[in-house]
């Protein structure tokens, strides 16, 4: 079976999670420490609890469903924990277990890819599993970027290299 679609989906996979690293990486560097753990309400998280939050859920779908390693995901203290890690500490945590699961999704063979398998409860193929990490990742990404524009009233000029009204061609 010819495998370019495999190589394909896991190239474009790859560089929407680089992308969504480089979008954080972006917006962190406008927030200090304190800005880091400000919850926008009591039914909000704090970027930080964000940032825990990514790491656990693409830990527990593409480094250990898809990777097939150990889920020690622990889901709520992502979202309760209030203080303990310092903005790099948790840009580095984050970026770590995004390459682990990049390096999951290089090594993923076709039968890994579409094998079904329960995920968080869900039952997903290893394409839905990529697929919802990439999509998931850049929701909050999105949510980030919100949040640091709010806080700082600021344009974060993730495309300011880039030209964007370019018309799509044939």
């Amino acid at each position: 079976m010819n495998d370019s679609w495999i190589t394909e989906f896991k190239n474009d996979a790859i560089f929407r999670l680089r992308e969504s690293n480089r979008m954080n990486l972006k917006s962190l560097e406008h927030i200090s420490e304190k800005e880091l753990w400000l919850r926008p309400n009591s039914k909000a998280n704090s970027i930080a609890n964000l940032l825990l939050h990514l790491c656990g859920n693409i830990r527990q779908y593409a480094i250990s469903s898809l990777g097939g390693t150990k889920d020690i995901r622990e889901r709520d203290s992502e979202f309760s924990t209030t203080e303990g890690f310092e903005k790099t500490e948790l840009i580095t945590q984050l970026f770590d277990t995004v390459e682990e699961a990049i390096e999951t999704i290089e090594n993923a063979s076709e039968e890994q890819l579409l094998r079904k398998r329960n995920a968080q409860g869900f039952n997903l193929s290893g394409i839905g599993i990529v697929m919802h990490v990439v999509e998931h990742y850049s929701y909050h990404t999105g949510q980030i970027a919100f949040w640091v524009k709010q806080l700082k009233e600021i344009d974060l000029g993730f495309y300011d290299s880039s030209q964007l009204n370019i018309q799509n061609e044939d």
